[in-house]
This record gives structure tokens, C-alpha cells and sequence, in this order.
């Protein structure tokens, strides 16, 4: 989509063109940040942060998007102001000291969201499941997932579990797929997600240490591709469906099951949620960014609403597109 006026590209050149708004759009283009996070990268206050925040939102050049307590900023990657987006981060020099020393405290401050993670799979690797039914009706979720997955009987050369924890997806699923891989960064889930395997003798599953936003499997392999209760944890959600994408073969699909929109923020601090849910509407935009297709979206609620249980299940089962046949008849 061009840009409608000549005030709109002013106004985004304006804004852009100063030191700390390029160094901004440099990092974000790495990855989007808090407030908090992107004063620990770029070593300045948060209200200076803040200002320079409004003024790229307000130019179209970012995105704020608030989430209980925190507000996430990104690129604002859609039209009319992609394109002169692309362009200025494009001449952004990479070899800029500032630049540099930049992207080394992001990578840190990255390091440290892996580390809290970590910490807190591997001090809970034990008692995962009983931990994600205190909060949401597991049974439920996964009958729905076995009615969707009943779809696809038959058709499942290879099922791919991102995310898989203790294996939970699968210990239920892995029967109904020729092959079944469960993927996981954490070496305290894996074992774990091994043993349970062991236990119910699936063979033709194994699980492998690998990161939701690098898979290590070539393009096109996968038949269904599962994130469940993954993509709250997840630093940059997208990247994960993108990958998700990458590895489905043409007319596979993705099943996720994920927490819709809530205010618990103790999950932050507590179990290490860097996302309070998802909205269908933020959903559906990732997908189709991923080149995705929705094909059904279900809500559950949980029957009790005590403070305990106030979270509601929300799952998206997307396509990957086939390519379009090609005409090979002759014409007459």
C-alpha cells in the first residue's frame, strides 16, 4: 500500500531522524521489548525511552502493545509505512559502535529471559502437569485437540510437539502419526518427557533438545505441528509460528492451544509467563503473518471462576496453503 500523503512520510522521516530513535529502531528490528528492557539496552532513562517511544508510535514506525503491567513495542510492520521502514533500518550501519554495543546488551538482556526460563522448567520439570491443571481444564483441551487431530487420521507421516515439556502431547498423540518428534530446550524436561515415554512404550516418538525459533528440520517435513501452552513462555512468539510454518508441509496444519487474553500477573513473576494470553485478534494477525490459514478458532472457559481457575483455553488450528495446480492440459 503507498503512502497516502506526503505529511505521513515527513512526519515518519522526522521522527526517525535523530541518534537514539535510529539506535531504537535498530534493536526492535532484532526483536520487540519493554520499556524496561530497551533502557537496559540503549543505558538511558526511562522517561527519555518513553518520549522517543511516543514519537515513533505517533510517525507509524512502531507498535505499542500493552499487556497487563508491561507495554511491548515492535516494528510496526504494516502498510502504508513498511516500506520507508525497511529503508531506514536498512541504512542503519552495522559496524556503528553504538549500534554495536547495542545489540550486545540486547543479546544479554535475552540471555537473562532464557536463564529466568530455565531456572524456573528445570525447578519444576517434576511437577509441570500438576501445575498446568491447577489452571486450565487439560482433559477438555485435549479431547478438543483429539477431535481435531481426527481429521488428519491416516495423514500424519510426521507429527512435530514444539515445545513438547514432559511430552504430554506426545504420550496422548503420538500413536495417530508414522513419526512423532517433541522438541524442547530444556535438558530437565526432556528427561523427563523420555521417561513418561518409556513408561507408555511409544516407539515410533522421541523428543530431541531444539528451540521453538530454530528447528532443526528441514522445510516442508511436517504433517501437524502442535504448540501447546508454549507461546506464553515464548521471548518472540512469532518467530515460533514462523518456524511452525517453515517445517509443515503444504496442507499440513498447526494445532495451539494457548491462554486467551487475562490479568494474572503473578504468572510473570511466578512461573515465568512472558505473555498474558493471546486475543484471537493478535492470533489470526501472527498466523497470516506466518502465511498461515485460520481454519478454526474454539474457546474454553474454565466451569469454576475462582481466583485459582480464571483462565480461559483458546485453540487455533491453521493451514499451510498447498500451491495452486498447475494447468498441464494442452491448449487446443
Amino acid at each position: 500500500m503507498y503512502i497516502r500523503n506526503m505529511e505521513q512520510l515527513l512526519s515518519a522521516l522526522r521522527a526517525a531522524g535523530e541518534p537514539t530513535r535510529l539506535r531504537i529502531l535498530a534493536i526492535l528490528a532484532q526483536g520487540e521489548l519493554t520499556v524496561s528492557e530497551l533502557t537496559q539496552v540503549l543505558l538511558q532513562s526511562q522517561p527519555r525511552i518513553s518520549r522517543h517511544l511516543k514519537l515513533l508510535a505517533d510517525a507509524g514506525l512502531v507498535q505499542r502493545n500493552p499487556e497487563g503491567s508491561w507495554v511491548f513495542y515492535r516494528l510496526h510492520e504494516g502498510a502504508p509505512m513498511a516500506g520507508v521502514l525497511a529503508q531506514i533500518i536498512g541504512h542503519i550501519p552495522d559496524e556503528d559502535h553504538d549500534i554495536l554495543r547495542d545489540r550486545e546488551r540486547f543479546a544479554e538482556v535475552r540471555q537473562l529471559r532464557a536463564e529466568r526460563a530455565q531456572s524456573y522448567f528445570a525447578a519444576n520439570a517434576a511437577s509441570w502437569d500438576d501445575l498446568r491443571a491447577r489452571h486450565i481444564p487439560e482433559t477438555a483441551v485435549e479431547e478438543k485437540m483429539a477431535a481435531q487431530l481426527q481429521a488428519h487420521v491416516g495423514e500424519m507421516a510426521l507429527l512435530v510437539d514444539l515445545g513438547t515439556g514432559t511430552g504430554r502431547m506426545l504420550e496422548i498423540f503420538g500413536h495417530r502419526a508414522q513419526r512423532a518428534i517433541g522438541f524442547d530446550v530444556s535438558p530437565d524436561m526432556l528427561t523427563l518427557a523420555r521417561s513418561k515415554l518409556d513408561e507408555v512404550g511409544v516407539k515410533n516418538c522421541q523428543v530431541r533438545q531444539g528451540d521453538c525459533a530454530n528447528v532443526p528440520l528441514e522445510d516442508n517435513v511436517a504433517s501437524i505441528v502442535i504448540l501447546h501452552q508454549v507461546l506464553h513462555f515464548l521471548d518472540d512468539p512469532q518467530r515460533a509460528l514462523n518456524e511452525a510454518a517453515r517445517i509443515l508441509a503444504p496442507g499440513g496444519s498447526v494445532l495451539i492451544a494457548d491462554f486467551g487474553p487475562h490479568e494474572m500477573e503473578a504468572l510473570r513473576e511466578d512461573h515465568a509467563h512472558r505473555r498474558l494470553g493471546f486475543s484471537d485478534v493478535d492470533m489470526r494477525a501472527m498466523l497470516a503473518q506466518s502465511g498461515l490459514q485460520i481454519e478454526e478458532t474454539q474457546t474454553l472457559s474454565p466451569e469454576s471462576r475462582d481466583s485459582e481457575q480464571d483462565l480461559t483455553v483458546v485453540m487455533w488450528q491453521a493451514q499451510k496453503p498447498k500451491p495452486p495446480q498447475e494447468d498441464n492440459r494442452k491448449t487446443i
